[in-house]
C-alpha cells in the first residue's frame, strides 16, 4: 500500500456496472479520505446505491478497481466484509424485539460470546441515547429512534468504514436531526463514513467532502463551500420600497459588485455578484442613504447547495 492510499478510507478506480446494456456505474472515480464524512450526492438514478452494494461487496462491478481501507474489493471481500457496516434506506431491525434484544441478535449473527453480545448492545444504546428505550419493541420506536437502532447494528463490530445509503428517508425533521448527531458522533470516534443522499441540506451538514453523480460518473467534487463557489460566489441583493427604483439601485450595484447586476421587478428585487462582501454591503448601504433611496431589505447570501447542484448537473437532486 501506497502512503497516499494508506490516508484513503475508500477507493474507486473507473467502476463499471451495467444493468441489461445500460450503466449505472461509467468510470465512477473515488477517493473518501479516513476520519471523514465522504458525501455521494445524486438525483434518484444517478447511480449513489449501485457505488455502495459495489463497493460493499454485495453486487460485483464490471470493470475497474476498489479498495477498502487498502483492501481489494473483488479480490479480498471476506477481507472487507470484517471492516465495515452498512445501512441501507429503510431500517433492518426487527420490529417484534426490544432495542437491546436486536443489538444482542446482531452481536450473536456476528459471532460474539452471549455475555459480550450483551456487554456491546448496552454500550451502543448508551452511546446513541436509546438506554431509556431499549427493553421496548422496535414497533413503539419514532423514525428516528429506529435509525439510530439500525447504525447502533452496523457498529456492532465498530467498522473502520459505515456505509449509509440515504439514511434519512422518509424521517421528520427532527428525527434527521437525531441521525445527524450519531454520524457525527461516529466520526468523531474514529469512523469513515460514505454517505449518499440526494437531500441537498444533509450532504451540506455532514460530509467534509462531497462527490457529484450524475449518470453513473462523478461529475464534480469537493467542500460543500468550494462546490457553492462555483455557481459565481456571493451576491449582495437589495428589495426596494418603490419598483421605480431599481434602474438606480442597479447603477449603484455596478459600481459596488463584481459584475454586471440583474433586476426582478416583481420581486422590487436587484442583485449582483459581489468579491468582497462586507465592503460591497457598507458601499451599497451608504450610496443608497446618500441618493435618499428607500430600501425595505438589503443583505448578503452565498449561493446554496442546490443551486451549485443545479449548475452542475441542469437538474434538482431529488
Amino acid at each position: 500500500m501506497g502512503r497516499a492510499e494508506g490516508t484513503l478510507a475508500v477507493t474507486a478506480e473507473g467502476l463499471d456496472k451495467r444493468y441489461r446494456g445500460t450503466a449505472a456505474l461509467d468510470g465512477l472515480e473515488l477517493r473518501a479520505a479516513r476520519g471523514t464524512v465522504h458525501g455521494l450526492l445524486g438525483p434518484n438514478g444517478a447511480g449513489k446505491t449501485t457505488a455502495v452494494r459495489c463497493l460493499a461487496t454485495l453486487l460485483r462491478f464490471d470493470a475497474g478497481r476498489a479498495t477498502v481501507c487498502g483492501h481489494d474489493v473483488a479480490r479480498r471481500p471476506e477481507r472487507v466484509r470484517e471492516l465495515i457496516g452498512l445501512t441501507g434506506q429503510y431500517a433492518a431491525v426487527d420490529e417484534t424485539l426490544s432495542g437491546r434484544q436486536n443489538l444482542v441478535m446482531f452481536g450473536r449473527l456476528f459471532k460474539l460470546r452471549a455475555g459480550a453480545a450483551r456487554r456491546r448492545a448496552d454500550e451502543l444504546l448508551d452511546r446513541f441515547g436509546l438506554a431509556g428505550a431499549a427493553g421496548k419493541s422496535a414497533a413503539q420506536y419514532s423514525g428516528g429512534m429506529r435509525r439510530r437502532l439500525d447504525l447502533a447494528a452496523a457498529m456492532i463490530r465498530t467498522p473502520e468504514v459505515l456505509f449509509l445509503d440515504e439514511p434519512t428517508t422518509g424521517l421528520d425533521p427532527r428525527s434527521r436531526n437525531q441521525v445527524w448527531d450519531a454520524v457525527r458522533a461516529l466520526v468523531a470516534q474514529g469512523t469513515t463514513v460514505l454517505l449518499t443522499t440526494q437531500y441537498l441540506e444533509e450532504a451540506d451538514q455532514l460530509a467534509d467532502r462531497i462527490s457529484v453523480l450524475d449518470a453513473g460518473r462523478i461529475v464534480a467534487e469537493g467542500t460543500a463551500d468550494q462546490l457553492k463557489a462555483r455557481t459565481g460566489g456571493d451576491r449582495i441583493e437589495v428589495v426596494v420600497r418603490h419598483a421605480a427604483d431599481l434602474p438606480a439601485v442597479a447603477e449603484i450595484l455596478a459600481r459596488a459588485g463584481d459584475g454586471p447586476p440583474v433586476t426582478d421587478p416583481d420581486r422590487r428585487l436587484a442583485g449582483a455578484p459581489v468579491a468582497d462582501r462586507v465592503a460591497a454591503l457598507t458601499e451599497v448601504v451608504r450610496a443608497l442613504h446618500q441618493a435618499g433611496l428607500a430600501a425595505e431589505d438589503i443583505g448578503t447570501r452565498r449561493p446554496t447547495l442546490d443551486e451549485a447542484f443545479l449548475a452542475l448537473t441542469g437538474r434538482a437532486a431529488a
